[in-house]
């Protein structure tokens, strides 16, 4: 077992706030996960009595995560990978889905939630021939993830930056864009970014988030199909390009959605 113990950096985790929401907690309420407190029930059932397709999206782009990095680990050889937002341990981290491919690989979780924070022992259980690490930071502050992912990763040779479900929590499109364009101009020629996020045409997931951004919680932010494309602006998209995240090269006799979109998605490289 190998594992990068600096990433964490020397904070300790705030006091865990078990009386308002939480997007990671929910989250892995949704994916049939424990790590969740009552709350977290109440603000998910409400979520998904109103758009009951919520449990499908949380799954769905688990796997939409899971054959991007085997495809990135496997058929295009990348050893290293950034993935922010990470949320609470699931099964089939990244780094595992990584490693599995190529035990080798080096990956860094960052997230700044202090739950998260409690389980990163779970998130740094790497093979030996590999690193995992984990950042204890802000996506608002992108200067500061590469600074502590440089602890752990080399930046002078490809990475692959993953963002599933996440650019939402950032209000302003322009400043989400400009995060994303920092942190990939960071990384050399040859890196890669795997996205996606949910759009803002699905009637019932638009209410149900409006309601859900009134709950105490920190809010989430839906956006059109065509500012989602945006993200991969100055990239090289690899086929089948910007899609609902179902249709990214699903796995043989893997369900495919049905009706509206609820979410798209992409891997990209950087030329």
């Amino acid at each position: 077992m190998t594992q990068d113990s600096s990433a964490l950096g020397t904070q300790t985790p705030e006091k865990i706030d078990t009386t308002v929401p939480h997007s990671a907690r929910i989250w892995n309420y949704w994916l049939g996960g424990k790590d969740n407190y009552p709350v977290d029930h109440e603000a998910g059932d409400a979520f998904r009595e109103i758009f009951p397709g919520i449990t499908d999206l949380a799954s769905d782009s688990r796997a939409f995560l899971g054959r991007a990095v085997r495809h990135l680990a496997g058929e295009v050889g990348i050893r290293q990978f950034l993935d922010i937002g990470t949320g609470l341990p699931t099964a089939d981290n990244t780094h595992e889905i990584a490693q599995r491919v190529a035990p080798d690989a080096r990956i860094v979780y960052v997230d700044n939630d202090p739950l998260v924070l409690t389980h990163a022992a779970a998130l740094l259980t790497s093979a030996p021939e590999g690193v995992t690490g984990y950042i204890d930071a802000d996506l608002h502050d992108p200067d500061a993830v590469l600074r502590e992912a440089a602890r752990t990763l080399d930046l002078s040779r490809p990475v692959a930056l993953t963002l599933m479900q996440v650019s939402g929590h950032i209000a302003d499109y322009d400043e989400a864009r400009a995060i994303v364009r920092t942190l990939m101009d960071a990384l050399p020629p040859g890196s890669w970014f795997a996205f996606n996020d949910s759009v803002d045409t699905n009637k019932a997931n638009a209410e149900a988030t409006r309601l859900y951004n009134e709950s105490g919680a920190v809010p989430y932010y839906l956006r059109s199909p065509q500012q989602l494309a945006g993200f991969f602006d100055g990239l090289e998209l690899l086929a089948p390009g910007v899609v609902p995240i179902t249709d990214w090269r699903p796995d043989p006799d893997t369900a495919r959605g049905v009706g509206d979109v609820i979410a798209l998605g992409g891997v990209a490289r950087k030329p």
